[in-house]
């Protein structure tokens, strides 16, 4: 494999990341909102809920510091280092991926587009709330004392309907 092919297979597997990178902040708030009507516990789970917000308020941080994505940086570098001059020239899944991800747009709108974006995530956490671990946690050492032969239970409150 020469220098240039591995440039080239290192530009198209940071590409790969940043998809997946882009997809789990766009499909995740899908799957909050899907997951809340159908019921899925990982969908609440804060874990997730947590990763989520926080990848969606990375974007938000660079688009209004001005930032360029240091996944686009790294991939341009590379793609410059192995010999291609245009940007969208080469590889298949570097063509389809890039019609996706990139489009024309100033960057006062984008900067825009991402704080409503992220809007619409911190709002989710009110109106579809996360199962917080803590909370759970306590659960379980609620049912752990309600065994008879302890002599003193904690105060433990029902379980609330999911």
């Amino acid at each position: 494999m020469s220098r240039a092919d591995f440039c080239r297979w290192l530009a198209d597997t940071i590409l790969v990341v940043h998809f997946g990178f882009v997809t789990f902040v766009v499909g995740g708030l899908v799957t909050v909102w899907v997951g809340r009507f159908l019921g899925w516990r990982f969908a609440r789970n804060f874990w997730f809920r947590l990763a989520h917000l926080l990848a969606m308020g990375l974007v938000l941080a660079q688009a209004l510091g001005g930032v360029i994505c240091p996944l686009t940086i790294w991939e341009d570098k590379l793609r410059w280092m192995a010999g291609e001059g245009q940007r969208y020239a080469g590889s298949f899944i570097q063509h389809w991926l890039h019609r996706v991800l990139f489009y024309e747009a100033s960057e006062r709108t984008l900067a825009l587009a991402y704080l409503a974006f992220f809007g619409l995530l911190a709002a989710s956490f009110w109106l579809v709330p996360p199962r917080w671990p803590w909370r759970t946690a306590s659960r379980r050492a609620c049912a752990a004392w309600s065994t008879p032969s302890l002599p003193r239970r904690p105060r433990c409150r029902p379980r609330p309907a999911p």
